[in-house]
């Protein structure tokens, strides 16, 4: 898809989204403040079919007023109490008790005849386009492939800061209809290489690389190596640490092993992550 036609999928993606936004303050806000980046748009480039649409926005209040939007459409709809607070950094955080994590329950087919299975297809395609339907802390999964990330927000260079791939650092701005499409991430997307560029979450990196390699992706010693310096920064003992490595991960295993942690640190303050511990949680869990 060439860039003209690639402007048109977005702008079209987000008018859709924004017919089903029916606050209009938050409609003005989605319209002004979005950014389109990661995946998304080396799937347009290719050809391929869109997973899903990494979603960030420009200010704080964009994050914040969107948040407590969906957030309280999901409460509503589920009868659920998540909440919507500030962490000490000033980070916006979506807190869901016990769990961790809020979803939209799915329908049961198992043993239900065909004919009944047709009809509730029916009765889903019916929900609300672009509903929350999976919140996590840090961003809120919207049905019809829209994923917004509230852990970060800034512009397009400000947000790339977090992101670990060159490939994945094609981005559109909505306000001013800006593709930018970075030389080095045209020549990994053409070439299907892994360039480590540097991130704030490199653990997150390293199992990242997995995904993109079952895609065909190939990586060189050099960019692990670039990984595990930055790695080599960071106290993985920290639960915290450990906790905000893993964010951008999506596996629930590692949401129930931090949890493990975080109990036995609360029954027992003076406890320390040590990696015997470790272990034995990953061999369980994996």
């Amino acid at each position: 898809m060439n860039s003209k036609n690639l402007k048109k999928a977005l702008n079209k993606k987000l008018s859709n989204w924004l017919d089903n936004v029916q606050n209009e303050e938050i409609r003005d806000i989605i319209k002004n403040n979005t950014i389109v980046t990661g995946g998304a748009l080396v799937s347009l480039l290719t050809g391929d079919e869109v997973h899903d649409y990494d979603v960030y926005f420009k200010t704080r209040e964009a994050v914040q007023a969107v948040t407590e939007y969906y957030v309280g459409i999901f409460n509503a709809t589920h009868n659920r109490s998540v909440s919507v607070v500030e962490k000490e950094d000033g980070r916006i955080n979506i807190f869901v008790k016990s769990e961790g994590v809020a979803s939209e329950e799915e329908e049961e087919t198992e043993g239900v005849l065909p004919e009944e299975i047709d009809q509730e297809e029916a009765e889903l395609q019916e929900k609300p386009k672009y509903r929350p339907v999976y919140l996590t802390s840090n961003a809120i999964t919207l049905s019809d492939k829209i994923q917004i990330v509230i852990r970060f927000w800034g512009d397009v260079e400000e947000i790339h800061k977090n992101y670990d791939f060159a490939h994945c650092t094609c981005a559109w701005s909505s306000w001013d209809n800006n593709l930018m499409l970075p030389q080095k991430a045209l020549e990994c997307i053409i070439n299907k290489e892994l360039y480590y560029i540097g991130s704030k979450y490199p653990l997150c990196s390293i199992i990242r690389a997995r995904k993109f390699i079952n895609r065909g992706y190939t990586i060189n010693v050099g960019q692990y190596l670039k990984m595990c310096l930055q790695l080599n920064e960071l106290d993985l003992h920290n639960i915290e640490t450990l906790k905000d490595q893993l964010v951008g991960v999506d596996s629930a295993y590692f949401d129930m092993a931090i949890r493990a942690m975080e109990k036995k640190k609360e029954d027992n303050p003076e406890w320390s992550v040590d990696n015997s511990y470790l272990f034995e949680v990953i061999n369980r869990i994996f």
